[in-house]
Formats: C-alpha cells, structure tokens, sequence
C-alpha cells in the first residue's frame, strides 16, 4: 500500500511538473534563507554558554541613579576584588579583567599580542581547559605567563613553550616572564579572547591604584557556590556598598537623586555572563543588538510562513481540479484516512525535495553568506543532535501545515456532489483571500523596515563628527617601538613637505582600523561636589590642528610651554557642562586628592571619539608620556590623495622598520562604526527580496489556476461585448483588494516596530510617511504585474473555444 502511494505521489507530481516547481523552488529558498538566519541567531545566542556553570558567573557594574539620566558602568577599582573575596563566602572566585596589548620577544623575534592581566581565579571560574599545564598552579607566580594554542603555534612553532622565557615589553617595562600553561583556543561564541595572561599585579598603574577606591580601570568576574542565591548576594552588596563608596552616594545625593524601584542611589549589581554579550553599555557596545538577533529569527519564521502559504493556497485551490480524482476513487471505495495519507503524502514528497535543495543550496552558500555578512557561520552547528531534532521538527511542522489542511479538506469531498460537478468548501475564497494578506503583510513589513532603517544608516553616516575625517590616514604604531619617537622621525620627514599639512598621534584610534582594536580611558573624580566622568584622552602637539578641531576658547597645547606635559588640559564643551564651567579655561581640577592639579588651558567642541551611534561623551586631553602615542595621524593635501599611501609606506619603512605598515583611511575607519546597522539593512534586504519573489510567485501560481477556474465567465464576459481592458480589471482588481488590506495592516506594524529600534539611538531620523505610500504603490504595481500577465492571456483567449470546453 505504502508503496502505491509513493508511486501515485510521484505520477501526479510529474503530470502537475509546473505547480510543483513553483512548489519546489519556494520551498527550497526558504529553507535555505531560514537556516542562514537561524544559525546567525543561533550563534549570537550561544555566546558565552559553552561555560560549565554558566548560571553561577556573575560580571558587577554600578548602577548610577543620576538625576540627569541613570547610567552603569562596568568599569571598578582594584581594591574591590580583595574586599569583597574577603567579606562574601559565597563567592567562589573572583577574578580582575585588565585588558592590554604589548610586544612578546622570543629568541630575537618579536609579536604584537593582546596580554590580558588576570588573578589565578580566572581558571576556576572560566571553562578554559589548558591543553598544557595545570590550572591549579599556571598562575601562582608574578611572572608566569598562559598563552594560546594559536600563539604557541606563532611564536615556538613545534616546541614544547612549558618552561621556555618569553619577555615582554619594551625598554623600562620590559619583564621576563616564563610559560606555565597553553589553553585551547577560544572559542568563536567567546566573549573573552586574547593571546596571553598574566598576574593583575603587573599591568600599569596597578602600585598606585591598589588602594585607590575611585580608580576605576577593569572588569571584575566572580562565581557564586552552587547554593547561593544571586538575588540574595545582590541585596547584601547594599551595606558594602555604602561603606566603600560612601562619598558617591553622598555626591549623588547632594544632586538631588532619588532611590530606584529597587532602593538604590548608587549600587554594586550583577549581571550574568549569558545576558552581558548583549548589553551594549556594560559589553562595550561591540555586540550585535539582542533586537538584531530577534529580528533574524522572526524574518526566518515570516519567509518559511510565506513558502506555506503558497504551498496551501496552490494546494487549496488546484483541489477542485482534482475533485473528480477524489470523487471517483472515493466511490470506488476508497476510506477518507486513505485518502489524506496519499494526497498528504504527495506533498511530504514535494516538502523532502524543497527541504533537500534548500539544504544543499545552505551548503553551497554558506561561503558567500559569511563573506557578506562577515559572519564565522558553520554547518557544524546543524550537525548537532538538538539541532538536527530541530530539523527534522521543522520539516514535519511545514509538511503538516503546508500538505495536511489541504489533503484534509479534499479527503472531506462527498463523493455523489463532485461527480455531478458541484464542489463546495467551505469559504475557500475566505481561506485564499486570507492568506495572500498575510503574505503580502509580511513582504510589506520587511520592506519598511528595509527602508528605515538604509534611511538612519545613512543618517549617521552623516552625522558631523566634529571632527574632518577626509584626508586624514590613520597608521597603527604596534607594540614593538616607542610610538612618540616614531612620530617625531615622520614630524622630521615631512616637515617641508607642502603636501602634508599636520602630523600628530593620540592613544585612541579615530573609528576601526586594519588592526581592529580600540581602547578606552575612563576616569571619575568629584569636583565641587559634583560626580563627574570623563574620557582621558592622551594626545601629542598638533592633533587639533591635524583633525581640523574648531578651538572655542584658550589655547591647545605648544611645546614653547614645558608646563603642558605635566599638567595641563583640553576639555570638550561636555565636560565643561559636567563640571558646570561656562568658562572652564584657567580652572583647576584633581583626579583624586593626593594627585596631580590639572589646568584646563583650552575648550573644543564635542567630537565623537568611539562612535556617532552614541552621544557625544565629555572628553579630557592631556599631552601623554612614553609609550603614549598608539597612532598616527597624517593630514595631506587632496591633491595628493593617489600617491599619498605610497608615499607613506616609504616613510613608514624608514622610520618604523620593524613594524609592518596598515594604514588607513580615518574615513573609512568611521565607515566600521556602522556595520551592525548595515548588516541589519542588509538582512532586511535580503529577507524583503526573497519575501517578494515568494509572494509574487504564490500570486502568479494562484492567479493560474483562477483563471482555470473562471475560463467560461471570461467566454461569457467576451460573448457580451467585454473589451480586454474591462477583462484584466475584474479579472485584477480583487488582488489588488487584498494587496490593499495589506499594506493597511503592514503600515502601523512596521512603524510601531521601527519607532522602538530607532529609540535605540540619540541621533535618529524620524520615519516618513511617504515611504510607506511609496511601498504600498510598489506592491499593488507588482501585484497588478504578476496578475496581469495571466489575466491578458485569459482575456485574449477565443471565447469560443472556452464555452466549448466547459
């Protein structure tokens, strides 16, 4: 029996070759589509859940309620990690997160590497295993060293690295350390990645901000015991808060703040690691939005729904063709369980080949896909037993939901009415009529939000920076030379070039480079009572000059004056505000009590240091010391743009020799702080083209076999004096109808979707309500298109030999 199914399955497919294409074809591409976007969701809600107890680690921030606006920060000072291992048994391990990078020396070769300095906790708390070593001991040393399978490969090659000295460094700071343990690689749903770690006690600044409660510099980890309570440990955190951070509730207070819905001024909280890759505040804002990764998984679900669909309404409709099949073969004695099992069973059939070439298409595209979305997608992922259960789930959901209500409706025929030529369903215009809507809501909606958001893409691009970003190259100096030496040798190099028009360098880069890292100073101190937080920016001579920065007031710095390398300053008109300074030029400031007193010479306008997505933050500048100047910055002539870079790489060879050059352009750098936007507008893009193609296709195929349907009312209509242009309008106007109704309901939908997305950023566009006029006009054209063609072979049909067939 099953296998006369199978073969009556497979002769009704090949005599309806052109609905199962079509069926096929729509099926496969949404397949395919939907397992690129569930595996990019997949993968960005996997980050940091490979972690053994991932439910017990915990990153702290404070919570700020400021009158102004309520911020947090995972930013701490050093002491804190000792006080509160020593105060809470609960917590199992704690460890610091100091982020840096340096120069590795071996055996008379050098690398750049990301050094990462932690406390031997990190090992108990993380699921790191080293491959070398053991984590118990790796890190009981000052001078013990953990590297990275994919370092140890760099740097020893095929040697054993256990035992061997590396030393790291440059000049003053240069240490010998030894290696102690290699950990396997990280994975690619990590949110911690680095090339080496070492103690916390040896990265800067760490002998003066041991004891220094309001240097904040780094991230803390801990793990609670399995039978702590999160909640619990939060509430006990209060009193040890206020005895150790007393002068900030005091300062806030003094403002004016008031207690949250949870009772707090100022807080010490937790958040676990499995949310923290999606707070953009407390991540660094390098994760994609959560809003992204929901928006994927939704437009994969609407593209599958759309592919359904077609699949039932072609199903639905091609039924009363076969209505005379089912009447016979019922009256034949056929039981209806047997007919829904054959007809549903052709469509199991046609739903194992568009999920077979949907597959394959995944497979063979996947390359292209991660190239375009700069994505690290594996198939690997789907070869997971959960995820093949979720497979084989999806398919049997489409071939239920596509294949069973019509074979379930069909098996219902009464046998005596269809072969008298009379089949009734109920409503099926009702059923059809309803599913083209939501077809076309759907394709409607994701062309909206395409629009939107190409339109606050472009928005920020366009965003002033305060800043001229043209004609200005950017050259990342590495670890392996002293930066500011390398600055003043180009200073000297192009001093008579009138083709160079400012050289200067800073710690930070302007945007994202070839190197691909950034970094950040942060520091708080109070200043006439008042909490304030600010950038700490260190730049050399020119850089206003070089960056094209308007100067508002006072000076900028001028090596004429020794005094602005030890304690002066550039404030931006934000910190100005912060401080509560109209004039802030002349004006003193300490960044803690027993430190340095800090004169603001010169006041500039606020300018975006890490992105435009963002409000501009107060910014101090200070001249910085050695080893201060990270990059380079190189204005020149436009004339000169096509020979500039070369021109460059001479220079670079000569002054930097030891470093490979990888300068760009800070243009394009500032192009990078875009890309998770241009890789939604991109996603949406693609879903809105691949929902139209479906719908348009499922509306091409329906239209068919209406037309099949009413070849006798066209004989009719043309018998009594119709003309062809009367014909395509009855013929298309209830499609157009439908197309209508949708675009009515798609209209608040996408602007209540993109209103909460564009809330997300400071600098936004506000949604015009043309671009939904304009959609909806390009869906009732390509509606009337796809309908039209069929409707004009209709109406030009010989009515002749339409009534004769009836």
């Amino acid at each position: 029996m099953f296998k006369n199914y199978i073969k009556i399955a497979f002769r009704n497919i090949w005599k309806s070759k052109g609905y199962a294409v079509i069926n096929i074809v729509g099926l496969s591409v949404a397949f395919s589509i939907s397992v690129f976007l569930f595996l990019t969701a997949y993968f960005q809600l996997s980050f940091d859940n490979f972690h053994k107890d991932k439910e017990r680690i915990f990153a702290t921030y404070f919570f700020s309620n400021d009158p102004e606006r309520a911020s947090g920060t995972s930013s701490m000072p050093f002491p804190l990690t000792p006080a509160l291992k020593a105060e809470f048994p609960e917590i199992e391990g704690i460890t610091r997160v100091v982020n840096g990078s340096d120069v590795l020396e071996y055996k008379g070769k050098y690398f750049d590497k990301q050094v990462m300095f932690i406390d031997p906790d990190f090992l108990k708390i993380f699921s790191f295993p080293l491959v070398k070593g053991s984590a118990e001991t790796a890190l009981l040393d000052m001078s013990s060293i953990i590297i990275s399978e994919e370092m140890a490969k760099a740097v020893f090659g095929k040697e054993n690295p256990v035992g061997k000295s590396v030393q790291v460094g440059l000049d003053a700071k240069r240490k010998e350390y030894v290696v102690t343990g290699v950990l396997k690689d990280f994975p690619e749903n990590s949110s911690i990645k680095f090339d080496a770690f070492v103690r916390t006690e040896n990265s800067d600044g760490y002998k003066q901000s041991k004891d220094q409660w309001d240097a904040h510099s780094h991230r803390v980890y801990l793990k609670i015991s399995p039978n702590a309570d999160p909640i619990a440990l939060e509430k006990r955190l209060k009193p040890f808060t206020a005895k150790y951070f007393s002068e900030s509730i005091e300062t806030l207070k003094k403002k004016g703040a008031k207690p949250d819905d949870q009772g707090d001024i100022f807080a010490l909280r937790l958040q676990n690691i499995e949310n923290l890759h999606f707070d953009t505040k407390l991540s660094g804002g390098g994760a994609a939005p959560i809003a992204l990764v929901y928006a994927l998984m939704g437009i994969g679900l609407f593209i599958l729904l759309i592919a359904c669909i077609n699949f039932i309404n072609l199903n639905v409709a091609r039924s009363f063709i076969r209505a005379r099949e089912v009447g016979v073969r019922k009256s034949l004695g056929a039981l209806k369980n047997q007919l829904f099992i054959q007809i549903w069973g052709e469509a199991a059939v046609i739903c194992f080949f568009g999920f077979l070439t949907g597959v394959v298409l995944a497979v063979l595209l996947l390359p292209s896909f991660n190239a375009t979305f700069q994505s690290k997608l594996s198939l690997d992922y789907m070869l997971e037993l959960d995820k093949i259960a979720l497979l084989f789930g999806l398919f049997v959901l489409v071939t239920l939901i596509a294949g069973g209500y019509p074979a379930w409706q069909m098996s219902k025929f009464n046998a005596v009415e269809v072969l008298k030529g009379r089949v009734t369903l109920k409503k099926p215009g009702m059923l059809r009529n309803s599913l083209i809507v939501a077809q076309f809501t759907l394709s409607s909606l994701l062309i909206c939000c395409t629009i939107v958001a190409i339109q606050q893409v472009n928005h920020l691009r366009k965003q002033p920076l305060g800043f001229q970003k043209e004609e200005v190259i950017s050259i990342p100096v590495g670890n392996k030379i002293d930066g500011k030496k390398v600055l003043q040798r180009m200073r000297n190099e192009f001093k008579s070039d009138p083709n160079v028009l400012g050289v200067s360098g800073s710690a930070v880069n302007l945007g994202v480079g070839m190197d691909r890292s950034t970094s950040r100073s942060v520091i708080g101190f109070t200043y006439k009572e008042k909490e304030v937080v600010t950038d700490w920016l260190s730049i050399d001579y020119e850089y206003m000059k070089t960056l094209n920065i308007r100067l508002i007031s006072g000076r900028e710095f001028n090596p004429a004056y020794p005094s602005d390398s030890l304690d002066r300053v550039i404030v931006t008109e934000s910190m100005a505000k912060m401080i509560s300074e109209k004039d802030p030029v002349g004006k003193y400031f300490q960044t803690d009590t027993a430190g340095v007193k800090y004169q603001i010479i010169g006041l500039i306008p606020d300018f975006s240091l890490y992105s435009s997505k963002n409000e501009k933050k107060p910014i101090t500048m200070h001249l910085g010391g050695e080893g201060s100047v990270r990059y380079i910055f190189v204005r020149i002539t436009p004339e000169s743009l096509s020979v500039s870079m070369d021109k460059l790489k001479a220079v670079w060879k000569k002054v930097a020799p030891e470093t490979e050059f990888i300068g760009t352009f800070v243009d394009e750098n500032t192009n990078a702080w875009y890309k998770e936007e241009e890789r939604l507008s991109q996603v949406f893009s693609l879903a809105s083209g691949v929902a139209i193609v479906l719908s348009c296709l499922g509306l091409f195929a329906v239209a068919l076999i209406v037309m099949e349907q009413r070849t006798k009312e066209i004989g009719v209509r043309k018998v009594l004096g119709a003309s062809i242009s009367n014909l395509v309008f009855v013929l298309s106007k209830d499609f157009v109808k439908l197309v209508l109704i949708a675009i009515l309901i798609s209209t608040p939908l996408a602007w209540f979707a993109m209103q909460k997305w564009l809330d997300n950023y400071p600098y936004r566009i506000e949604i015009n309500p043309l671009v939904f006029v304009l959609v909806g006009l390009a869906a009732v054209f390509v509606a009337v298109a796809t309908v039209s063609f069929q409707s004009i072979k209709a109406a030009l049909m010989n009515p002749v030999k339409s009534l004769k067939s009836e």
